[in-house]
């Protein structure tokens, strides 16, 4: 849980209850011109005070390791390798347990939403194994090192610095006690400050959004931020399909929503399950198998999902584990010994929204 200050980032006050860093500060960061700079801006446009912030970057511990990750070279895992990284045993289990231990909020807010609970359940599984793994890095140390060492996501970085102390003066918080990942990512949904600003919500009622310790929040995040994005209430999600036309630039145009089901099945893809033909959809790939490809349509939640995280990859991995989440939940897996229980491989399907009992458990 968040340590809680009783006095917001722009009091003349708050400078002194910045607790001291754990790791030398980098001394020369403040004589740095675009630093200063920068702190100029937040001064004249977002009416911060200049010496809190000055106390503040005076404790920042910058981190030369996040720019040895970010340099390194990344290829994008296939499919059958990608897969059982986040379609496992570990994950399936676990998020039918997290469905049973929040079944009161997960019931509400899919109400609210229309978010099924398995896809959010899901989300919060393949980001953090279910707020098990947060981030070790301070979020002012994380966001500040990329912002001005590393040249080619400096403006993006800068802005998501500006939104992080942003949030943290709306959240009443002491900016050196966010904890998150290397790029600065939160919580349990793992959002950016500024997804954080937009779309995290205080389920809770306590005027804190605390998608670190409240899987209340977490969980109300996930679903504000898939519903914002146009997720459709009992939508379709993906379908296999056949191809025989030129592929190659729709699967290139696999992040936008520019085609319906019939003007691609007039360019050569054919679903292999009934789907309305009216309803948006793009084509992606998934090799299965080393050297084989399978191709898929997806509809618009599969779309929305995409916004979460820009990967067909990992929609696809969401999708399969929420499958597989309420498959475990329904079964009662989650209740047995399951050291033996092999993974399950589910197949594309329509994501329905689970239905509560009388008792507010689902069936």
């Amino acid at each position: 849980m968040l340590v809680k200050l009783r006095a917001a980032l722009c009091s003349a006050a708050l400078a002194a209850l910045f607790v001291p860093a754990l790791s030398h500060a980098d001394d020369a960061l403040l004589q740095r011109p675009e630093v200063q700079a920068y702190i100029d801006t937040l001064v004249n446009t977002q009416n911060f005070d200049r010496d809190n912030l000055t106390t503040l970057f005076g404790q920042v511990v910058t981190k030369p390791s996040i720019i040895t990750v970010l340099d390194r070279p990344s290829t994008s895992r296939p499919w059958y390798q990608f897969r059982g990284n986040f379609v496992n045993n570990q994950r399936i289990v676990g998020g039918a347990r997290f469905m049973r231990r929040n079944a009161d909020t997960l019931n509400a807010v899919s109400d609210k939403y229309g978010v099924p609970p398995e896809v959010i359940t899901s989300i919060l599984g393949v980001e953090t194994l279910y707020g098990r793994n947060t981030g070790t890095f301070r979020v002012m140390d994380a966001l500040t090192t990329i912002a001005f060492d590393y040249p080619r996501r400096a403006d993006y970085f800068k802005d998501q610095l500006t939104q992080f102390l942003l949030l943290a003066r709306e959240e009443n918080e002491n900016p050196l006690t966010f904890m998150g990942s290397y790029a600065g990512a939160m919580g349990m949904p793992q959002f950016m400050p500024s997804s954080f600003r937009q779309y995290a919500v205080d389920w809770d009622g306590n005027h804190h959004r605390d998608i670190w310790g409240s899987a209340n929040d977490a969980i109300a995040s996930v679903a504000n931020f898939l519903a914002a994005h146009g997720w459709q209430r009992n939508g379709d999600t993906y379908v296999p399909v056949n191809v025989t036309g030129a592929e190659e630039d729709l699967l290139a145009d696999k992040f936008n929503l520019h085609y319906t089901v019939a003007e691609l099945m007039q360019k050569g893809v054919q679903p292999l399950d009934e789907t309305d033909p009216n309803q948006q959809a793009v084509l992606f790939s998934l090799e299965t198998e080393p050297g084989s490809t399978s191709y898929y349509m997806g509809f618009n939640n599969f779309y929305v999902v995409t916004r979460y995280n820009r990967s067909t990859l990992y929609a696809t991995a969401v999708l399969q584990l929420a499958q597989a989440i309420k498959g475990a939940y329904d079964s009662g897996l989650d209740l047995q010994d399951t050291s033996d229980t092999p993974t399950p491989t589910p197949k594309p399907t329509k994501q329905k929204p689970v239905k509560p009992k009388s008792d507010g458990r689902w069936k």
